[in-house]
């Protein structure tokens, strides 16, 4: 609990209200929310924080979550932690319909600010479903440090990775559908990012985040899985099925970052700059907005939004930016050719993949699925009308492909090694 938090929870003094009576105040709805709220599918670290709902036109609500439960007062706090804004009908549907905030949010109906993590937590904890139907918020300590996930579902498992800048929210879509599919899907936080540990000297290149999800692999007991990527977290997964093949089953790769086979003039200068001038510069919000466009430039302006007070939330600390910088620098100075050239080692990659690409990307062009072709012929290959991120610019496509693939039978050989530990 941060010492904000604390300071929060130490002035909340008001005794509690008789059941039924303590959120009197707020519209049927978000009383409907309160009611169900059930902290056993948070994480822990949310305690002391302050959320506030607002209704479109009616007011606003902060909700504060302190000993397990939640209190209801007047939106007096200057500064929330996470705030969800929608009309009265959209609180309606999400009151009424178990998995209503969810769609709300996808559909762009439910604004969620600051905070992403703690909005959707908050939206599981008042969803009524308890895992593995709903959404479950964890910290898990592994031998890479403290990983924060979100997972759902039963079945195969499935390890979602997100890209740079990134967080395990990009993927909530994805949680949700192939969760719904029938698979157990744990989309996680790679270290430096989001809410897992940030260790300050750590190198922030693929074979360090590959370690770090086989160490995740261990803590979870799980043998083998599915790995699915974004960008940098598909560059991870291509990583894991070259050093730990028995780990991994089947690798869907979404706008995958790969080496560049052209000249990169600015490559002198990136081995010159260190990622530990992270700790004492930061770049005005500007400039991260428009980063987060050019990721996203078809996204929905709430995806965008919300992408933009993710990212802050981690690059705004010194040890963010340090790993921000440190795995950007990794991406642009790879190595495509020689012995330990990217290339020259994907050729050895057996694990089956599909890679899903977007016409309109404007940071993995199209253009890399013809090498992609040329080094791995049996690799599955699908485009998309859509910009850096598939998975939230045309869900439906890429969440059909996904499973598709996923269902589609394993070679014989790696029969024997299904299973969890």
């Amino acid at each position: 609990m941060s010492s904000e938090q604390a300071a929060r929870r130490a002035a909340s003094d008001a005794p509690p209200a008789a059941p039924g009576a303590r959120f009197g105040d707020a519209p049927e709805p978000l009383r409907l929310l309160l009611e169900r709220y059930d902290p056993t599918v948070l994480d822990g670290v949310q305690e002391g924080s302050v959320v506030r709902l607002a209704v479109t036109g009616e007011g606003e609500w902060d909700v504060a979550l302190v000993d397990g439960g939640v209190q209801l007062r007047a939106a007096t706090e200057p500064s929330p932690d996470a705030t969800l804004a929608a009309d009265r009908a959209s609180w309606q549907h999400v009151a009424q319909d178990l998995r209503g905030g969810m769609d709300a949010f996808r559909a762009g109906k439910l604004l969620v600010r600051r905070n992403l993590h703690l909005g959707v937590a908050f939206l599981a904890a008042t969803s009524g479903m308890q895992p593995p139907q709903g959404l479950a918020f964890r910290r898990i300590e592994t031998d890479s440090g403290t990983l924060s996930t979100v997972e759902a579902g039963e079945g195969e498992p499935v390890i979602l990775v997100h890209g740079l800048g990134a967080t395990k929210i990009s993927f909530l879509t994805t949680t949700i559908a192939l969760a719904t599919a029938g698979f157990r899907t744990i989309s996680v936080d790679l270290p430096g990012f989001g809410d897992s540990a940030k260790p300050l000297l750590a190198p922030y290149h693929p074979p360090f985040f590959a370690r770090a999800i086989v160490d995740l692999l261990d803590a979870l007991a799980i043998d083998r899985a599915h790995v699915i990527g974004n960008s940098m977290g598909g560059r991870v997964a291509l990583e894991l099925g070259l050093r730990y093949p028995d780990r991994v089953r089947k690798l869907g790769l979404i706008a995958p970052s790969l080496a560049w086979k052209r000249e990169r003039p600015w490559a002198p200068f990136v081995r010159l700059l260190r990622p530990e001038l992270g700790l004492v510069q930061a770049s005005p919000r500007w400039v991260i907005e428009g980063v987060v466009h050019r990721i996203i430039p078809e996204a929905a302006s709430g995806w965008v939004r919300a992408g933009v007070d993710e990212f802050l939330r981690a690059y705004l600390t010194p040890r963010g930016r340090v790993a921000f910088y440190a795995a950007a620098r990794n991406i642009y100075l790879e190595e495509p050719h020689g012995s330990k050239g990217f290339w020259t080692r994907l050729e050895r990659l057996q694990a089956p993949c599909l890679f899903v690409w977007g016409r309109l990307d404007r940071l993995v062009p199209i253009g890399f699925a013809r090498h992609v072709a040329d080094v791995l012929p049996a690799a599955e290959q699908i485009y998309l009308d859509c910009g850096h991120v598939p998975q939230l610019e045309r869900p439906l496509e890429t969440h059909a492909a996904l499973e598709g693939f996923l269902r589609r039978p394993e070679p014989r050989a790696e029969v024997a090694h299904l299973g969890v530990r």
